[in-house]
């Protein structure tokens, strides 16, 4: 039985004649196309491109198989959307994939939500960063990617569309300075647009239960002047695109930081700040999935990252699809 996957493969390189940019459209590596191509070889047992010059070129059984792929796709496409309206919202399965602290936040309300309107409607949720997830949505491994991305002017890829969900700001995050001073001005999270319903960071300190001090009432070093109080400090970075973003608040403040640890792990994040072996900045999703009562937040203006949900193809959406929109925008938004 041939593939559907390595069927979507030939019919993108058909279309651009190149496996450069095939692989750019399906966002796989350019090995990963060749993989697949020489699968579906396998599978047929014909030879379906061969190499002309630096490009390649097909067969004539690879024009064949590609334009019979195309036909197959797209009916399996429409009968998928067609069978989604059919059974409607009493039944069927609607996937999801989402980076982490949204898997920890937002997500779990919204699968609730979802389950409450819908109980016949399977959610699946798969664990991933933003690149895989729409690398998993353009192929059709889901149907909704929650993703985030730092600058909100930038076009998407063909054939994606974004929803926006909030807007998330990033925190400075340092041991807690009430260890050495007393108790610190810690900022209530509670209070950022999109941040509701955050544990109140200075109740997490017990600050009304310990009165401040009169030798500590000066500002929390970094308070006022953010990432450059802490130029010389060891720094834990995270993700790819996180530590490009991390990269990028620093400079702006006139430094590059010295990253001496790397981990994606918040809960490990926090405990390395709390230990006092290294500073960090988090999004205030990660801080409102896990915060570790040792540590400290201050905003850090201008590093606001923005959440979506992205969908893949031309609307109107399946229903199912449509009434997860539904559940995640539900739970984001005021």
């Amino acid at each position: 039985m041939l593939d559907i996957v390595r069927l979507r493969v030939l019919a993108a390189v058909s279309r651009h004649g190149s496996v450069t940019a095939a692989a750019r459209e399906l966002h796989y590596s350019q090995p990963s196309v060749s993989h697949h191509l020489a699968k579906l070889e396998a599978e047929t047992g014909a030879k379906l491109i061969q190499r002309a010059g630096r490009g390649i070129r097909l067969t004539e059984a690879g024009r064949l198989l590609a334009e019979r792929a195309v036909e197959i796709i797209g009916r399996l496409d429409s009968a998928s959307a067609e069978l989604s309206a059919h059974v409607g919202l009493r039944a069927g399965r609607v996937r999801l994939a989402a980076f982490p602290s949204a898997l920890g936040t937002f997500v779990p309300r919204a699968a609730a939500a979802l389950a409450g309107e819908h109980p016949g409607l399977e959610l699946r949720l798969t664990e991933t960063e933003p690149p895989d997830a729409l690398r998993m949505l353009r192929a059709g491994y889901v149907d909704v990617a929650v993703i985030f991305r730092y600058d909100g002017t930038a076009p998407e890829a063909d054939g994606i569309r974004l929803l926006h969900l909030l807007d998330d700001p990033s925190y400075l995050v340092i041991p807690d300075p009430e260890k050495a001073r007393g108790v610190a001005d810690v900022p209530n999270m509670a209070d950022v647009p999109g941040m509701a319903g955050l544990p109140d960071a200075a109740d997490a300190l017990g600050r009304r239960e310990h009165p401040v001090p009169e030798a500590a009432s000066a500002p929390v070093p970094g308070a006022a002047d953010g990432l450059a109080s802490y130029r010389d400090s060891r720094w834990i970075g995270g993700c790819d695109r996180c530590r490009t973003h991390l990269l990028e608040l620093c400079d702006r403040a006139g430094f590059e930081p010295e990253i001496a640890f790397t981990t994606d792990d918040g809960v490990a994040v926090q405990a390395l700040v709390a230990a006092g072996v290294g500073v960090t900045a988090l999004p205030g999703l990660a801080l409102r999935a896990h915060r570790n009562p040792d540590v400290t937040a201050i905003e850090l203006p201008g590093s606001t990252r923005h959440v979506y949900a992205a969908t893949y193809g031309e609307p109107p959406d399946p229903p199912a699809t449509t009434a997860l929109l539904t559940a995640l925008t539900s739970v984001t938004r005021p």
